[in-house]
């Protein structure tokens, strides 16, 4: 069972500073971050959720759109180009379940894909491409923040980094957000294959330095292509799908 920190929720000025106290996954009393146990080689866990079944429901831009079956609901948000849509079909064990393109800005609305017929992955539009026009992105804005804010069965944000780079403006952005509607967040590192052994490293230290997360603070360097990381993906997924809200 993964244990879980909470971050300091009000004021944000961009640095999560990251308290020890009891983990609890209630929506009302604090930003949450995911931490690993101390000297856990990410990627190492044993087991991934076995599919049995994983298919598009709808897309969606008003919470009248939404599926309305209360299933738990598991998010994924990051920049144009990340990688979220293949991070997702690599989870799911799909080849194009979760539409990837060459062409950043494609997923323009919310998507859900219910998975098991027991829970949902959500597939947020990603931010931060310039060429989309002002009034699309102001729709986007609008419509992921009515998610984030008011979906009851959301259960976890995995947030995606590219590991290639330093994390933009938009991505801080989007984690100030995170900490204001208090959602369990999953930091996670994508195209860890694209780099080197030291390069790899040294850009993992410069994200916790960022994001202040300390020794335990869990950043998951992960590789659609290769499959690095994903069982330590699902198993915080696992854990925040059915533990009990304290």
């Amino acid at each position: 069972m993964m244990s879980t920190v909470f971050a300091q929720d009000s004021d944000f000025d961009g640095q999560i500073r990251v308290y020890s106290q009891p983990p609890t996954y209630s929506k009302t009393s604090g930003r949450l971050f995911i931490v690993g146990k101390k000297g856990q080689a990410p990627g190492m866990l044993p087991g991934i959720m076995k599919i049995q079944s994983a298919e598009y429901v709808c897309s969606a831009m008003r919470p009248d759109q939404y599926p309305r079956d209360g299933k738990p609901e598991i998010a994924f948000a990051g920049r144009s180009n990340v990688g979220k849509s293949s991070l997702m079909n690599a989870l799911l064990r799909r080849k194009n379940l979760a539409k990837t393109s060459g062409t950043p800005g494609k997923t323009q609305t919310i998507n859900f894909f219910e998975v098991n017929r027991a829970f949902y992955f959500v597939d947020l539009p990603g931010y931060g491409y310039a060429k989309v026009p002002k009034a699309v992105k102001a729709n986007w804005n609008a419509a992921m923040s009515a998610y984030l804010r008011g979906r009851k069965p959301l259960k976890l944000v995995v947030q995606l980094l590219d590991l290639r780079h330093d994390p933009s403006d938009k991505d801080i952005a989007m984690i100030a957000l995170l900490a204001e509607c208090k959602i369990p967040t999953l930091l996670v590192a994508t195209k860890a294959d694209k780099l080197g052994r030291g390069e790899r490293a040294a850009n993992l230290a410069k994200l916790r330095k960022r994001f202040d997360l300390g020794e335990d603070g869990l950043i998951i360097p992960t590789s659609a292509e290769t499959g690095e990381g994903l069982p330590l993906v699902w198993d915080v997924i696992d854990d925040c799908l059915f533990s009990s809200p304290s």
